[in-house]
């Protein structure tokens, strides 16, 4: 169990949403994430990490693949909607884009078609790592949806610096000016 600082600290931490879904045949389950991540700069390769508890975890299993919708800002419904374990889907096909022959929500900024190729448990979940197939463009101009426990869903979408200010190449400028003296 979580102490409580440990609990608010971690609570501070924020993560883009995504929807993780999996199809097997006619059935298709799918799960919000905030466990998403790139792994490598030289490969496309994600992880995710997922409870083997979840019902979208056997159709992982099943067909080694997934898919990850990368959502906007203005899609917290599709996120809360996924976000409860054993939620009944009957009405999740309205979020699917039904053009795609991917299980991906429709109007997302992204989405990614992965195939698993390692997996690590992790106390009590498993970080599936994976390959990136296919991908999909969406509303790329749209502000990404995060959320924190501390902080809830928030959109993605405030620069941090100044439009036309490289605070990489500033810092550069620092180290060789250091490095002269």
């Amino acid at each position: 169990m979580i102490d409580r600082d440990t609990k608010r600290a971690l609570g501070q931490l924020t993560y883009g949403a995504n929807v993780v879904a999996a199809r097997h045949q006619s059935v298709t389950r799918a799960y919000t994430s905030t466990w998403t991540y790139q792994l490598s700069f030289e490969d496309p390769v994600v992880g995710i990490s997922i409870s083997p508890k979840h019902d979208t975890f056997p159709l992982i299993e099943l067909t080694g693949e997934f898919t990850v919708s990368i959502l906007a800002g203005d899609q917290i419904e599709q996120g809360q909607y996924f976000s409860y374990p054993g939620h009944r889907f009957k009405r999740a096909i309205d979020y699917f884009d039904p053009y795609c022959h991917q299980p991906v929500i429709d109007g997302c900024v992204a989405w990614l078609h992965c195939r698993t190729f390692d997996r690590v448990e992790i106390r009590d979940h498993m970080l599936l790592v994976a390959d990136v197939l296919e991908v999909g463009e969406g509303r790329l101009e749209a502000p990404a949806l995060t959320y924190s426990s501390r902080k809830g869903w928030r959109i993605a979408e405030t620069p941090a610096r100044e439009r036309g200010r490289s605070v990489r190449d500033e810092l550069l400028q620092r180290v060789e000016a250091t490095d002269e003296v």
